[in-house]
């Protein structure tokens, strides 16, 4: 099965609103980053025990460890969870950036360091998450060397 026929599969599991709600992230963030690339992870790991929500991921970010080594994963993620949905920004080197800037004006959500979490997209301003996924899309293409 190929990353599109996961993801169409991971939505479609979702029960409503959920679905309608990851199929409309998942609209957004692809009008965002046009042909980015696209992940899906299953949360399992290599042995396969479940260490994460299964996460659509979009775009590429280089991680780096602290050994010097370094991988690709993705720029974005959107997971559903047991009380809604979670939306991973990652490479944005000011870790209080996305709490200070997008938090009080995206409603009803908690905003991490690199994480937005909300129940329902109703509950959300979505433009103003929109604007959030821009910025972490286009703080991650000025890294790119």
């Amino acid at each position: 099965m190929n990353v599109q026929e996961q993801i169409k599969k991971y939505i479609a599991s979702q029960p409503e609103p959920k679905r309608r709600d990851m199929q409309e992230l998942h609209r957004i963030t692809l009008q965002v980053l046009p042909e980015c690339k696209l992940w899906f992870s299953d949360g399992k790991n290599s042995k396969n025990q479940t260490i994460s929500n299964p996460t659509i991921g979009y775009g590429v970010h280089t991680i780096k460890y602290a050994d010097g080594k370094t991988r690709d994963f993705f720029q974005i993620g959107v997971s559903a969870n047991k009380t809604g949905i979670s939306v991973y920004i990652l490479g944005i080197k000011d870790k209080k950036y996305l709490t200070r800037t997008y938090g009080k004006k995206l409603g009803k959500a908690s905003v991490t360091g690199y994480c937005i979490r909300f129940r329902t997209l109703k509950d959300i301003n979505v433009d103003v998450l929109e604007a959030a996924l821009r910025y972490g899309a286009e703080a991650q293409n000025d890294k790119v060397v």
